[in-house]
């Protein structure tokens, strides 16, 4: 696939490789599925063809933008939910803690998935990664950094990044939390304050703009950003503003691993048609559906030797996830806002 395929493009490759992932035998009409995400429709609609296509199970689904887990809970036994699936451990998590999930014993994801991006007891498993590195001036002499280094005094007035309490943020200070402890976070969360050139808010790819405008050198932002600025119409500005950077794979220091979040999802507890909703969730991870996933929003696969987006490969590269159970990190979530709100992040 050519590095700078236009969304248009992209969706043909994705419905041409559908296609090739069909079965020799006729769909089942029967058959079916139910699917409810609070993922993007136009991010797995791809992917549920691919399988309707291999399978003939018909998935049905709904997209759920807010109170997934209330919903699920006051459908009870009645529920035609089977699979739920969300965009961030956090809320994958807070349906497994809800009560309203069922584990999973199967040795397809077993396989698949490494033992820190899905649940030990198969309550919940990873699709897809996303890293949080740093966007970086492209003419600025730096190659690596560690997340421990944004609070030195060297980027005093150099660095940018959206809001602390959004999720991703939230998410890399638990990270922290997790390594380093309550007292060496906080005055990481200081220091980081300190060196902010401008208030925490706005996206991710507005750090890209303010590198491109000079107003920071660095900044914090998600890998799968890049993908999409670098795809974008020549000369538009989002193509402008990923043009401007490069990419830093941070590390922490006592893990050397970057952070990432994930895109995952769960078996549903009342779930009506179980077998398909384990078929899904198993050709999900599986090599040609992890290939789509990487492409669909230029995302990393957990499944180990699946080929990266070539725009991530050629930006980014293999990332080194890091080695705590995401799982572990998302404890600390309430602690970690808490903490953020305490130094007055985003004041």
């Amino acid at each position: 696939m050519p590095a700078f395929l236009r969304a248009p493009a992209r969706r043909t490759v994705f419905a041409a490789a559908a296609l090739c992932l069909a079965a020799a035998l006729p769909a089942q009409a029967a058959e079916e599925v139910t699917l409810y995400t609070t993922r993007e429709p136009g991010l797995v609609k791809p992917l549920l063809a691919a399988f309707t296509a291999r399978t003939g199970v018909e998935v049905n689904t709904v997209f759920v933008k807010d109170g997934l887990l209330e919903r699920v809970k006051a459908e009870g036994t009645r529920s035609p939910a089977d699979v739920l699936m969300t965009v961030d451990v956090g809320n994958l998590l807070d349906l497994v803690e809800g009560g309203v999930t069922q584990p999973v014993k199967s040795a397809a994801l077993e396989a698949a998935i490494p033992s820190q991006l899905r649940g030990a007891d198969g309550q919940w498993f990873s699709l897809s990664m996303r890293a949080r590195v740093l966007y970086a001036d492209k003419n600025l002499q730096l190659t690596a950094l560690r997340y421990e280094d944004l609070a030195a005094p060297k980027w005093k007035g150099k660095v940018c990044t959206r809001a602390g309490q959004h999720p991703y943020n939230t998410a890399l200070v638990a990270a922290m939390l997790a390594h380093s402890g309550e007292a060496a976070t906080e005055k990481w969360l200081q220091g980081l304050k300190a060196n902010l050139a401008r208030k925490a808010a706005g996206g991710d790819r507005d750090v890209a703009r303010d590198i491109l405008g000079g107003i920071c050198d660095i900044g914090i932002a998600n890998s799968y950003y890049v993908g999409q600025m670098k795809t974008s119409k020549e000369g538009s500005d989002a193509r402008k503003w990923g043009d401007a950077i490069k990419v830093i794979k941070p590390t922490f220091a006592k893990s050397g691993g970057t952070h990432v979040n994930i895109t995952g999802a769960s078996l549903a507890k009342h779930a009506p048609q179980r077998a398909n909703a384990v078929k899904l969730l198993e050709f999900l991870t599986s090599e040609p559906a992890q290939a789509m996933y990487a492409q669909a929003n230029y995302e990393y696969p957990v499944r180990a030797g699946v080929a990266l987006d070539p725009v991530i490969a050629a930006t980014i590269g293999e990332v080194k996830p890091d080695t705590l159970s995401v799982a572990e990190i998302a404890k600390y979530r309430k602690q970690a806002s808490a903490l953020i709100d305490k130094v007055g992040f985003d004041r």
